[in-house]
């Protein structure tokens, strides 16, 4: 082999040697660069690479609980104070408006048959009647049982004479007429369905069971 063909042989080797130790050294060059670059921030989620989650920050909205509902509160009207005596009583019935033919038949019976005996002797008589009228002996309303015949002396050919409407004993009479229809007070008279004054002994009294006295007028059941 002569000279100059040995010596082209060992450039060759030597630019191998050469062009072999730059390519390694830019390589890790590049690694160390790709491993120093920064993350690249991704903007689109469906773009994200499922092997390195991004995190996206978002603003959560938690739902707040329904208000409760708010009861309202419903002030109960107060129960009407319990008078303390029959008069109480009678003074704060309510009289106005016009009374029924039925109510009108009880008030007058007890204006007509005892408006000068104390007001429980009023009450008394309507309680009579009210009691007449719940009794099958007897005729079923108030009109009838009052003009019966026979049964009050105040009735006149199956008529009610005509009350004085101004005075104060009509006013108690309707009230009292009221109050004995509605049992808004206890009379002594209790069940009673007769009575009678003082100043008569009827035959039909000692058949009957005694219940009360009330100033002129004597009850019975």
């Amino acid at each position: 082999m002569s000279r100059k063909t040995q010596r082209a042989g060992v450039f060759a080797v030597a630019a191998t040697l050469i062009t072999t130790f730059a390519l390694s050294e830019s390589s890790g060059v590049a690694a160390e660069a790709a491993d120093e670059a920064p993350a690249t921030e991704i903007s689109n989620p469906e773009l994200q690479d499922a092997a390195n989650p991004a995190f996206i920050a978002e603003e959560v909205v938690q739902p707040l609980p329904a208000p409760a509902p708010v009861e309202e509160t419903v002030e109960e009207e107060a129960a009407p104070k319990p008078a303390g005596s029959l008069r109480e009583l009678v003074s704060t019935t309510t009289t106005s408006g016009q009374l029924s033919r039925d109510m009108h038949c009880l008030a007058s019976a007890i204006y007509f048959e005892s408006r000068g005996e104390p007001l429980a002797g009023q009450l008394a008589v309507g309680t009579v009647i009210v009691n007449r009228a719940e009794s099958r002996q007897f005729p079923s309303d108030y009109c009838g049982v009052v003009t019966q015949r026979s049964q009050f002396s105040f009735v006149k050919g199956g008529r009610i004479p005509k009350a004085r409407t101004s005075t104060a004993a009509w006013r108690n009479a309707k009230a009292l007429a009221k109050i004995a229809h509605e049992g808004t007070w206890e009379s002594a008279a209790a069940d009673s369905l007769y009575f009678h004054a003082t100043y008569v002994k009827p035959r039909w009294a000692s058949r009957k069971k005694h219940r009360a006295q009330i100033s002129t007028h004597v009850f019975y059941r």
